[in-house]
C-alpha cells in the first residue's frame, strides 16, 4: 500500500483507492503509487476484476501543477515517459477495469479514467483535458485515447479548448458507459466488476488482448491474433467446464475456475 494509493479486495474485485486530499492531485508519489498497485493487481490470481475509485467527491483533478510549474524541458523530457508507463500499467491490466468517476476527473484524471475497460460517471462528474489552459497538450494518453474513444473532431475540440464536458455529453460520446446519481457511482462499478470477476478469466484475458492489441493492427493480423488466442482457449479448464455445463445445464450456468 503507497500513501495516497491503497488496493483494497473484496471477494474477487481489487479496487485501487487514490486519497491524497483535497483533489487527488496526481503528483509524481501518486503516479508511482499507482502503477505499483496496477502491476500487483494484474499479478494477483485472487482479483479477477478492478475498480479505479477516487471516493464520493473527486475522481482525480489533474496533474500537480505546483509539482510542475517550475520543471524545465530536461526536467520534463526524462519524467514524461515515466508519467506514461505509470498509466499503461492500469491499461495493461489484463482483467476487467472499470473506473467510478465522481466530481472531477481532468487532465491526469480524465487520461487514468481511460486507461480503464469501462467509465461509471457520476451525473455530478466533470471530465475534460484542459492542458491547453496551462499552455500545454495532455501527456499521459490524453490525445490519444480521446481520440480512438470518442473520434479525432470531438477529442480535438476537447484538447483544443480544455472545457469540461459534463456526465450527459460524456455518455454521449463515448467517453462515459454508465451515468448514475453520485452517491451510486462505486456500488455500480463494484457491481459490473462482480459480473466480470466470476466469468471466465482466462478467456477475458484473451478477448481484453485481441481488442487492445487488434485495434492497433491491420485487419488480417489482428484476425491471426484472434485465432491463435481463440484455439489456445481449448487448452484451459475453463474451456472444458463451459462446454459441458452448456451441454448439461444450458448457457449461463458454468461455474468457472479461472484456470
Amino acid at each position: 500500500m503507497g500513501e495516497f494509493v491503497r488496493l483494497e479486495v473484496d471477494g474477487a474485485v481489487g479496487t485501487i483507492r487514490l486519497d491524497r486530499p483535497k483533489m487527488n492531485a496526481l503528483n509524481a508519489q501518486v503516479q508511482e503509487e499507482i502503477r505499483e498497485l496496477a502491476i500487483e493487481a494484474a499479478d494477483r490470481t485472487d482479483i479477477r476484476a478492478v475498480v479505479l475509485y477516487g471516493g464520493e467527491r473527486v475522481f482525480a483533478a489533474g496533474a500537480d501543477i505546483k509539482e510542475m510549474k517550475d520543471m524545465s524541458y530536461v526536467d520534463m523530457l526524462s519524467r514524461a515517459d515515466r508519467l506514461q508507463q505509470c498509466f499503461a500499467a492500469v491499461a495493461r491490466i489484463p482483467k476487467p477495469v472499470i473506473a467510478a468517476v465522481t466530481g472531477y476527473a481532468l487532465g491526469g484524471g480524465c487520461e487514468l479514467s481511460m486507461c480503464a475497460d469501462f467509465r461509471v460517471v457520476g451525473d455530478n462528474a466533470k471530465m475534460g483535458q484542459p492542458e491547453i489552459l496551462l499552455g500545454i497538450i495532455p501527456g499521459a494518453g490524453g490525445t490519444q485515447r480521446l481520440t480512438r474513444l470518442v473520434g479525432p473532431a470531438k477529442a480535438k475540440d476537447i484538447c483544443f479548448t480544455g472545457r469540461f464536458v459534463d456526465a450527459a455529453e460524456a455518455l454521449a460520446i463515448g467517453l462515459a458507459d454508465v451515468v448514475v446519481p453520485a452517491d451510486q457511482v462505486y456500488a455500480k462499478a463494484l457491481e459490473m466488476a462482480g459480473t466480470y470477476a466470476n466469468a471466465a478469466a482466462v478467456a477475458i484475458r484473451a478477448a481484453k488482448k485481441a481488442i487492445d492489441e487488434g485495434i492497433e493492427m491491420d485487419l488480417d493480423a489482428a484476425l491471426r491474433l484472434e485465432s491463435t488466442l481463440f484455439a489456445g482457449l481449448f487448452a484451459t479448464e475453463d474451456r472444458a467446464i463451459g462446454m459441458e455445463s452448456f451441454v448439461e445445464n444450458g448457457p449461463g450456468k458454468a461455474q468457472f475456475k479461472g484456470r
